[in-house]
């Protein structure tokens, strides 16, 4: 199959890096999504990754206690630099260059995030890594996500989850929850489907920027997903 997309955004939640562990990096899992990730850039596809921090530390999370929000959110974007660096190692490792890019400044691990570097680093075949966010307290990575596949003028949003798309219901609690193939995103968010957080749909309708939801735990689903393979997981466009 070839790719119909050739930029996109690869969304990753923290805890997509965990495994079976209850908290923290497997990097076993990580070197499994680099795998993966070397088989999509073979294809020509560019890949910028925005990865979250929530198997570290999460601002909202009970971990957070009564701490001051913005001061925990800023603790949930250094996890994300974690993360970051470990899938950079884990990519260096199949022969993918990559580069972190960080929206808090942070030069020894990473390059401050600056768009048309960034766009160039993709142009030149290599993975970006987002991490930090956006480097403001209050959005969380999702944001961050449909904020930099805007910037980098991503064709989709490529978000791995634990399930194969987006029902009507949780599929673990509910056994007659519906699969939707595609979705809008009004219907989204007037569902309240905890698929991305309202923030990010709207920016990605907005800017009719496409998310496709998909199940990332199955390997070769990454390489799948930019075939445009649809029965893996969900569309949702306007």
């Amino acid at each position: 199959m070839d790719p119909i997309f050739k930029r996109v955004l690869l969304k990753l939640s923290g805890e997509a890096l965990m495994g079976s562990q209850a908290y923290g990096i497997d990097v076993n899992v990580a070197a499994d999504v680099a795998k993966q990730l070397r088989e999509v850039h073979d294809l020509g596809v560019e890949i910028a990754i925005v990865v979250g921090g929530g198997n570290i530390f999460r601002g909202v999370s009970e971990s957070a206690g009564n701490m001051d929000r913005a001061a925990a959110d800023y603790i949930g974007m250094l996890a994300t630099v974690m993360n970051a660096v470990v899938l950079q190692d884990a990519l260096e490792k199949e022969n993918v260059y990559t580069r972190v890019m960080s929206a808090i400044d942070i030069p020894q691990l990473a390059e401050p995030f600056i768009r048309r570097r960034a766009v160039r680093h993709l142009e030149k075949k290599r993975v970006v890594i987002f991490a930090a966010g956006t480097g403001n307290p209050y959005f969380t990575t999702d944001s961050a996500a449909a904020l930099r596949a805007l910037e980098i003028q991503s064709d989709v949003i490529l978000k791995g989850t634990k399930v194969d798309g987006i029902y009507s219901a949780d599929p673990v609690k509910v056994s007659d929850a519906v699969k939707f193939e595609r979705i809008t995103f009004q219907e989204v968010l007037e569902k309240r489907l905890n698929v991305m957080d309202a923030s990010a749909i709207s920016l990605c309708r907005d800017n009719d920027l496409p998310i496709m939801i998909f199940n990332m735990k199955t390997e070769g689903n990454i390489a799948r997903a930019v075939c445009g393979d649809t029965s893996i997981g969900t569309i949702v466009t306007n």
